[in-house]
């Protein structure tokens, strides 16, 4: 009889214990379903319409160095370590895709992707068409030429030349308006595809956002930076107008990492010590 009892003790703490992992299961099942990061002021991910669950899936044209491109396997450049930053805040894995450049600030609301991260202006034509964010990088336009090149030092010496640009572009905008009338401007779909131009001789010149142009002649001896043009453009990232809960957390979320130093260290391991000169 004792070992009867001693069986029917051990079969009750058995259920026990069997019940209690039960909740705990369900709570910790709960919690996932309804992520609330730590740092993110209590945003419900649940409540964010996202693609994907679990992840903060973006939009991008790489590569577009250094601000988005491949490494190792891996999705990095200065956006996207601010977008890492603010997806693991949320709770959420960043999950980058790739797309072409030209009208990617409508691919939130086509349901390709929850949010755009890719070195994009805010300008009042597509904020009529996308929601952006507040700004976290300010970039001026540039040019662009061969190093050997002793024919070119600024826009009026491109009369007669070649000018590569990358369609749906700020840059491409600016050349537009700004080049010489005897210039030709060739539109290229990415940046990588211009430089490879540039270095055939194909095109004389890369018109484009002065970081882009600055970061590849750090990278690339054949190649330099002959003039600067003060636009006063202001990156953004961008969702579908209807996602404002989305845009609110990613606000929240970049004024949180200012607060905390990571924006700054982010900015300074792809552009060294400095100003973006962007609102904080």
């Amino acid at each position: 009889m004792r070992r009867t009892g001693t069986w029917r003790l051990l079969v009750v703490a058995i259920l026990v214990a069997l019940v209690a992992l039960a909740c705990d299961s369900d709570s910790d099942s709960s919690s996932s379903s309804t992520t609330t990061a730590g740092d993110s002021g209590g945003t419900d991910t649940a409540d964010l319409d996202l693609v994907a669950e679990g992840k903060l899936t973006v939009c991008t044209d790489s590569p577009y160095e250094p601000f988005e491109f491949e490494e190792d396997g891996e999705f990095t450049g200065y956006d996207m370590e601010i977008l890492r930053a603010i997806a693991e805040n949320l709770g959420l894995e960043l999950a980058p895709t790739v797309q072409p450049f030209d009208g990617i600030w409508l691919a939130p609301a086509a349901g390709t992707c929850d949010l755009v991260g890719s070195a994009m202006t805010i300008t009042p034509e597509r904020e009529e068409e996308a929601l952006f964010s507040d700004p976290y990088f300010d970039a001026d336009q540039s040019l662009l030429i061969a190093s050997d090149d002793s024919e070119i030092t600024s826009l009026e010496d491109t009369d007669g030349k070649t000018i590569g640009v990358q369609t749906g572009t700020t840059g491409a905008d600016y050349a537009a308006e700004n080049a010489p009338e005897g210039a030709t401007l060739k539109e290229f779909d990415e940046p990588a595809a211009m430089f490879l131009a540039i270095d055939s001789g194909d095109i004389d010149a890369i018109l484009q956002d002065f970081p882009v142009n600055a970061y590849r002649a750090t990278q690339d001896d054949g190649v330099k930076v002959t003039e600067e043009f003060p636009t006063g453009e202001q990156y953004g990232f961008a969702t579908s107008k209807d996602n404002t809960a989305l845009m609110d957390a990613i606000n929240e979320q970049l004024q949180a990492i200012r607060d905390d130093g990571t924006f700054d260290t982010i900015f300074e391991t792809w552009f060294g010590s400095g100003e973006t000169g962007e609102e904080q």
